[in-house]
């Protein structure tokens, strides 16, 4: 049975829409942002820069990172108290957000790393979504304010840094077909994407059934 349903997807390609409309109509738990605030919990630090650093090479952090200070002294002063988080700990940490969030099946998972963390198991489907570079650049400019400039480097630059992260400290090449069961283009509209996703699920664990009846 399948009861982890995984989305992984270009930017821009309505993977958080999609996910939250597929979540809603099968009545399972959504981990999208839950997952960034998870790991931004169990490494102690603030949500948006755990946000911002998810997907991509830190230099700066993988020498140093992000120092957490608590109660209200001088940030300029070293502390016992301070919490260091390098990119590998960062992938360690994003991994465990993932395996903790597939034990509360059945669930919709949003990226974070999750077709390829959850590889292997029997209880996944797992769904690339992709789209043509104007359409992911018509999704992003509302949420930049309507900064064209930005809409355009955030569709070039993001998917560049997944790569460059996937591969470093995942090993592969991003996105790796191999991981997925099936991929599909967004162009075709949200609703008839979450339609297509929930046909083939319904497929896929209706067959499965047979076989084990």
């Amino acid at each position: 049975m399948r009861e982890i349903l995984i989305l992984d997807r270009e930017f821009g390609a309505g993977g958080s829409t999609i996910g939250e409309r597929l979540a809603q109509r099968l009545n399972w738990r959504l981990f999208d942002e839950e997952l960034t605030r998870e790991v931004a919990a169990l490494a102690r630090i603030p949500v948006d820069v755990c946000r911002r650093r998810e997907e991509r090479i830190d230099p700066w952090l993988q020498r140093l990172v992000n120092v957490i200070w608590r109660g209200t002294f001088d940030r300029n002063l070293p502390s016992p108290d301070l919490a260091i988080l390098d990119t590998d700990r960062l992938v360690r940490l994003i991994e465990q957000a993932v395996l903790n969030a597939a034990q509360s099946k059945p669930c919709v998972i949003v990226g974070r790393g999750a077709p390829h963390f959850l590889r292997g198991r029997p209880d996944t489907l797992s769904v690339f979504l992709y789209a043509s570079r104007e359409l992911r650049f018509r999704r992003v400019l509302p949420r930049v304010g309507g900064d064209q400039r930005e809409a355009v480097e955030l569709v070039d630059k993001v998917d560049e840094d997944r790569k460059k992260f996937v591969k470093h400290h995942l090993g592969y090449e991003w996105p790796n077909r191999h991981l997925f069961h099936v991929m599909l283009n967004t162009g075709i509209g949200d609703d008839e994407t979450v339609e297509s996703i929930l046909h083939l699920l319904e497929t896929v664990n209706r067959s499965e059934q047979k076989v084990t009846a």
